[in-house]
């Protein structure tokens, strides 16, 4: 007997040739990371880490092709149509996140008052060059039409705009190379970094973090719209498939997983990022080829998507490619690859907006998935600090309507 749910009009069954060699494409992609995976964990010099990264990313990919989990998709949504519900998923998986860091920044760091941080934990300076690497960094978002990740991701559907926002971004984190030395010397090197728990314990942070939410979602809540009622049908292999591939996830669900997946990365390698490797390959190219000489003055006292001068691929790396794949793969088999269009204007805005970003994200150690999403999970007052400036930033794109170049 098949269990009546709730849901849409069946998806057509996957029969024509394109189908059935789509499907075949995405299936054997998605073969090929576990695999990949195996040999990552018995390869000497990569090992377990690299492993867990790439499926870490994988995972990623996942959820953020099928629940559309692009920062800027997001607050678009919200500042243009005024529609709430993508908000909901960022809510989410900062809540999730959250309860999720407490546990485990409690047994790295049993007493948070002691003046120590947390290894590697997301929890950076705060002063005016946040606010402007903030900004900026909201502004490429609206010039380009998508946060780093989500270019990632959105690379898997045949987004002609990523590949010249994520090359505008290599020379964006130029940039802020070329400018670390003057801001750090002249603001970073006194700034403070302000950890909540520090002050308030774990459970004061959490109980604040959790409330700031909470106060959010109350805001947020006028703009949800209603989810339509969807008429009973039967769950069969064509209705689960059109559930799992070809309907956008609930936010609630995408949230949560995002949030999971986050807190369960940093336990076993590193708090999720997905800059660190973009920004060491920056890095290194402006190295080898004589630009940038020498260290980089307090660069390294920083947590956060961390650069280095290597020609090796990081575990950060990993995780990128894994996202990748797992986006392209979801949206093979939902039918949502398609190459977009692409203009002289919406291929200039898009390679602006990534020099946008990258210098942002180069300056704020992080971008939307380190510096916010990870920083506020692990109750760092930049994290939230990032994200006034990034909200404010994309704001002023949409009104100025920069992100409606074609």
């Amino acid at each position: 007997m098949t269990a009546a749910i709730t849901g849409g009009a069946q998806a057509p069954a996957p029969t024509s040739k394109w189908d059935m060699a789509r499907i075949g494409t995405a299936v054997a992609v998605l073969i090929g990371v576990l695999w990949g995976a195996q040999v990552l964990h018995a390869t000497k010099g990569y090992g377990a880490t690299a492993s867990f990264s790439l499926l870490v990313g994988a995972a990623l990919g996942v959820l953020f092709e099928r629940g559309r989990f692009c920062f800027f998709c997001i607050l678009r949504d919200w500042l243009e149509f005024r529609n709430s519900s993508g908000m909901f998923s960022i809510l989410t998986a900062l809540a999730v996140g959250s309860v999720g860091y407490a546990v485990v920044l409690e047994t790295f760091l049993p007493n948070p008052t002691s003046g120590r941080l947390p290894p590697d934990a997301h929890i950076g300076p705060v002063s005016w060059v946040l606010v402007a690497a903030g900004a900026a960094f909201g502004l490429g978002m609206a010039l380009s039409g998508a946060c780093l990740s989500g270019h990632f991701y959105r690379l898997g559907q045949g987004y002609s705009r990523a590949p010249l926002a994520l090359g505008g971004a290599l020379v964006g984190f130029g940039l802020g190379f070329m400018t670390w030395q003057t801001l750090y010397v002249d603001t970073l090197s006194k700034a403070p970094v302000a950890w909540l728990p520090a002050t308030l314990g774990y459970n004061g942070a959490l109980l604040l973090t959790l409330g700031l939410l909470g106060g959010l979602a109350l805001l947020l809540w006028r703009d949800l719209p209603a989810f339509a009622a969807r008429e009973a049908w039967q769950l069969t292999p064509k209705t689960l498939y059109d559930l799992l591939f070809v309907q956008r996830w609930h936010p609630l669900v995408t949230g949560a997983l995002v949030g999971l997946v986050g807190v369960f990365a940093y336990l076993r390698v590193e708090p999720l990022g997905v800059t660190a490797q973009w920004g060491s390959l920056s890095r290194t190219l402006l190295a080898q080829t004589g630009i940038l000489e020498g260290r980089l003055a307090g660069l390294d006292a920083f947590a956060g998507c961390a650069t280095r001068v290597s020609n090796a691929i990081m575990d950060n790396g990993w995780l990128v490619l894994g996202l990748v794949l797992a986006a392209w793969a979801m949206a093979l088999l939902g039918n949502r690859f398609q190459w977009s269009r692409l203009t002289l204007k919406n291929s200039s805005t898009a390679l602006i907006g990534g020099v946008l970003m990258g210098w942002g994200a180069m300056t704020a150690l992080g971008c939307t998935v380190g510096t916010l999403l990870s920083g506020i999970s692990a109750f760092a007052v930049s994290g939230w600090l990032f994200a006034l400036a990034m909200l404010g930033g994309v704001w002023l794109g949409i009104r100025l309507k920069l992100h409606t170049v074609e």
